[in-house]
């Protein structure tokens, strides 16, 4: 059976080890807590001076070399306004003009609202929000093999991030729908956000009028009113690194600012390609780039909201070819979340990312580093949590479900060590005395579903027990996990009317323009 086939037959039996497993674990359930308020600290890597000297080598890069602001006039003309040296494209920035247009209007925290009120997310002070990965061309299931994908898979991973009790966010372009055209499948997509999922989603940035529809799309499921008033959808802007923004990041980028949606501006450097092979002249960089998108939003419109994103890779210097989840861009994580908290603005970092094929031992590696230190970094929205492989060319079905599991254990971690009375348990002390067991007290039995994470995917099984259950491998079980969750499916409640009102519009705004498929 193939991922984009459908998914049908019969539901997993309530009963069992496994059953018991799920229901302590969440997995299969589309409840999930609404976003994670972390309890353990950030990992403060630099101190003060270290800090000021990357702060410092950005400024530079913002007055000496500056940026060029590709196709867009009216971005010359907010920047010439607001104090800026613009000739003809090339804008350089007077020391301190962009942080301090940050500093003025930037919200250090906001609420994306979800179309179901209890799973909106905060995002930005000690908030971590988990989206799945973003972009991918092709997907890869372990039947159906590496192939393009279809609005078939993307509807599929919609379904499968809402089903997640450990995902926030639906994402936006989850995986590219090849079968449908360039110039219309943005509406296709952000209905499925909205139709299949009622978590906060992500929508189109590819050109100016698709990030208009996205939000119109919105209007529609949320209320015109409530939209000009509240964040509903964010979009994802790349900078064109090194040191460039073209007109369609830009007037995506003031579209939504403009409609008080938020914008997540990132730059995207590979070491050695997009920026320097060095790290601390990367991060420099990467800070210069983002703090003038970041300003830029609030040139738009004071107050926007606007999330500070980094994406900083490395790079085979020996083949050329992008590597992820390397130490150097790890330390990143740690330096970029301490520039973004001294501006005072939501961080966005990268996820479980990994040049990896497959999901096997050297993706779950670099996976791991990788979301691990975006989580110590102190991350607010952490796009790419599930489903990366291949540096972001694929989206992977059974890594997606390895992906989610482990998201489920940082939930665990970023909660921190409870030290009350339950914690301490001095009553299973006092029950138990010396020299006995602890399975049978009160206070296990009180606490034996939820006192440890129980992974719906690894196996802790005696060797006897694996062996006779198949001798399955972690992709294995992966596999027939996320087609067991899609059978499992429900989809939530959505007003008929608005559905209605939803679907006209596509076919209205599709009936209006020919096809493109390039």
């Amino acid at each position: 059976m193939t991922a984009a086939e459908a998914v049908d037959g019969g539901r997993r039996r309530s009963g069992g080890r496994e059953a018991r497993r799920e229901r302590r674990s969440g997995a299969g359930t589309a409840a999930a807590p609404a976003f994670i308020t972390r309890q353990v600290p950030t990992y403060e890597l630099l101190g003060e001076e270290g800090l000021a000297l990357i702060e410092r080598h950005a400024e530079q890069l913002l007055q000496e070399v500056g940026l060029e602001f590709r196709g867009d006039p009216e971005v010359l003309r907010l920047w010439q306004e607001a104090g800026a040296d613009v000739r003809g494209e090339l804008v350089r920035f007077p020391a301190g003009l962009v942080p301090a247009i940050i500093r003025r209007s930037v919200r250090p925290q906001f609420t994306q609202h979800a179309r179901n009120p209890a799973r909106s997310v905060e995002i930005g002070g000690r908030h971590t929000v988990f989206s799945p990965a973003y972009g991918s061309p092709f997907v890869y299931d372990r039947a159906g093999g590496r192939r393009y994908g279809t609005i078939k898979d993307f509807e599929n991973f919609v379904k499968l991030a809402y089903a997640s009790p450990w995902l926030h966010h639906s994402g936006g372009t989850i995986c590219e729908p090849v079968d449908v055209p360039v110039n219309k499948r943005h509406l296709d997509m952000v209905y499925a956000h909205l139709r299949w999922s009622d978590k906060a989603l992500m929508g189109s940035v590819t050109a100016p009028e698709r990030a208009e529809d996205s939000i119109e799309l919105c209007r529609v499921a949320f209320g015109r009113d409530f939209v000009e008033q509240n964040c509903v959808i964010l979009g994802n802007i790349n900078v064109n690194s090194p040191l460039v923004y073209d007109v369609t990041m830009t007037a995506a980028l003031r579209t939504s600012a403009a409609a008080n949606q938020g914008i997540v501006v990132v730059p995207f450097i590979l070491g050695g390609a997009m920026g320097p092979v060095t790290i601390a002249g990367a991060i420099a960089q990467s800070h210069a780039e983002a703090m003038a998108g970041v300003a830029l939003t609030q040139l738009v419109r004071p107050g926007a909201p606007v999330i500070y994103g980094s994406f900083l890779s490395s790079l085979s210097l020996r083949t050329g070819a992008p590597t992820f989840g390397m130490p150097e861009p790890v330390l990143s994580h740690l330096v970029v979340g301490q520039l973004a908290r001294r501006l005072g603005v939501p961080l966005r970092c990268g996820g479980a990312l990994t040049g990896s094929k497959l999901a096997d031992a050297q993706g779950a590696q670099e996976s791991s580093d990788a979301l691990f230190s975006a989580c110590l970094g102190g991350a607010n929205f952490i796009l790419h949590a599930a489903g990366w492989l291949e540096g972001g060319l694929v989206m992977g079905y059974e890594k997606f479900m390895l992906d989610v599991d482990h998201c489920g254990m940082l939930h665990t971690f970023l909660a921190g060590l409870p030290l009350d009375e339950n914690g301490f348990a001095m009553e299973a002390f006092r029950e138990v005395g010396i020299g006995k067991h602890y399975l049978g007290a009160q206070h296990t039995l009180k606490n034996y579903q939820t006192a440890f994470y129980d992974s719906a995917l690894a196996s802790n099984e005696s060797y006897e027990q694996w062996a006779e259950a198949g001798s399955q491998d972690a992709d294995t079980r992966a596999h027939a996990r996320w087609q067991q969750v899609l059978r499992d499916y429900e989809p939530p409640p959505i007003d008929p009317g608005v559905d209605a009102a939803l679907t006209d519009f596509i076919a209205r705004r599709k009936a209006a323009i020919p096809d493109a498929w390039y």
